[in-house]
């Protein structure tokens, strides 16, 4: 069978339905393919939603044991590991979906199949359970095909015992130990959820701290916690080989850790993604660097003027609202107008308890390109919403310019900071300064004052804080 379309979208994630409704949106003829019944990719399926729906059940059982601290005790929870799964599956197809009828009330063709390129203007789509191939000819395509999660080279270990973080998300049982091998938010994040519900986590990164790359000021915080709930954090420590045994898996350790064999019930690798390759680009002029990523031009434009790119598979950071802008923008340049994707701030997010968030310039990146900065902080041990949460292990820091006072960035720690994040992330796209956020009036008692008086820090006045401003 062979049709045509206007637009190709390859890939259903959120860069991809996003970059298919918005030209529906528009106006034109789109056809969206993907291996799934609906809409959403790796973040509805298998990534962002699911973790996120068992990082909340998480956070209520630290929260019930935390109670204790202020006269109320429960007893310890009854997990039932089959109504846990059907809660995070009711959540993801609900959204997904949901997404499947929005594709039809926009007259969205969506073909459930694997695409691969024939030529520049050409598609071989393999279709699923059966269903027959066919060829697709459009005007302009979008590749949105995502990522996969990286392995350890040279440790391939054939075991149900191995996790990546989709087999994590399934939820096979609790095992009574879990190594997480990343120290990134990936691995964080899946072991805070399997702590929370009885495992003894140990987490091994083989750099000098966690979260490597952001500031070092935040992820101290975060990782006094870390190190609470887990039962060891391996930093400067490698994973050099895996067997299994009827005990569970046994790991070599390399790096000032002793023993330096360990067994646990199970293992999760999480040491990052890696772009998922589009079957026949060779047989268009597309680019692909050495790492495997899409080359593109701003306007989201490959070396192949009638095919464009989008999200994971074009680049760091991987983050699906990254890949939903990208989306955007690619469409509005094939519908002819002069569009480019240029943020001022991408915000990131790791959604541990507690959250850590960030964006805009950061202190490493300061320091690494020489750019001078002044850094106020606000601690929330001074914020009264966060002592009325008993939480005040967190901060609100600005990266300002000291000539200008211009916002550059903004990083914050503590429960909610991804909420937070987003006034940072405007305070930058809109060229904010320190006394735009001073003279904005924020609610009290609220997390969001942290910011606020943040900027007051800057100044050398913050109420709840003594901090005199050097040089005045």
């Amino acid at each position: 069978m062979s049709s045509t379309t206007q637009l190709a979208v390859i890939g259903a994630g959120p860069g991809g339905y996003a970059a298919a409704f918005y030209a529906a949106d528009l106006g034109m003829q789109v056809t969206l393919v993907d291996p799934a019944p609906n809409p959403g990719g790796v973040c509805l399926y298998r990534g962002c939603i699911p973790s996120k729906a068992l990082l909340h059940v998480a956070k209520l059982v630290q929260e019930a044991k935390h109670a204790e601290a202020w006269g109320i005790s429960f007893e310890a929870p009854t997990i039932d590991l089959d109504r846990l799964r059907a809660f995070k599956e009711k959540v993801v197809n609900q959204l997904t979906g949901g997404l499947g009828q929005l594709s039809k009330q926009r007259k969205v063709s969506y073909i459930q199949g694997t695409a691969s390129f024939r030529d520049a203007r050409t598609l071989g789509i393999a279709g699923v359970d059966g269903a027959g191939d066919q060829t697709l000819e459009f005007e302009h395509a979008i590749i949105a095909t995502g990522s996969h999660p990286s392995k350890v080279p040279g440790l391939d270990l054939e075991s149900d015992r191995l996790m990546d973080s989709t087999g994590a998300l399934n939820l096979p049982d609790i095992p009574g130990s879990l190594l997480v091998v990343g120290g990134g938010y990936i691995g964080l994040e899946l072991g805070s959820v399997y702590a929370a519900l009885g495992t003894k986590v140990t987490v091994v990164e083989m750099t000098d701290g966690l979260l490597p790359g952001a500031d070092r000021d935040l992820v101290n915080i975060l990782a006094k916690r870390i190190e609470s709930i887990c039962e060891a954090v391996l930093l400067n420590t490698k994973v050099v080989g895996m067997k299994e045994g009827k005990g569970g898996i046994t790991v070599s350790l390399e790096g000032d850790v002793e023993p330096k064999e360990r067994t646990y019930d199970r293992v999760l690798v999480s040491i990052g993604r890696r772009p998922n390759a589009v079957a026949g680009i060779e047989r268009t002029g597309v680019t692909v660097n050495q790492r495997g990523f899409v080359e593109v031009d701003a306007s989201l434009r490959t070396s192949e003027p009638t095919i464009y790119a989008i999200g994971d598979v074009v680049g760091e950071p991987m983050l699906a609202h990254k890949a939903s802008h990208e989306g955007r923008t690619a469409v509005e340049a094939i519908a002819g107008e002069k569009a480019a994707f240029e943020p001022l701030a991408i915000p990131a997010v790791v959604f541990t308890d507690p959250e850590l968030a960030w964006a805009g310039l950061t202190e490493n990146d300061a320091k690494t390109t020489g750019r001078e900065v002044t850094v106020a902080r606000f601690p929330w041990g001074a914020s009264g919403r966060a002592l009325t949460l008993d939480r005040s292990d967190g901060m609100t820091k600005l990266l300002l310019d000291p000539k200008t006072e211009r916002v550059l960035g903004v990083g914050i720690v503590g429960p909610g900071a991804g909420e937070l994040i987003a006034e940072g992330v405007l305070a930058i796209e809109m060229g904010a300064n320190a006394t735009d956020l001073r003279m904005t009036i924020h609610p009290h008692p609220t997390l969001s004052e942290t910011v606020m008086e943040s900027a007051e820090v800057f100044f050398g006045h913050a109420t709840h804080v003594y901090r005199p401003r050097r040089g005045r």
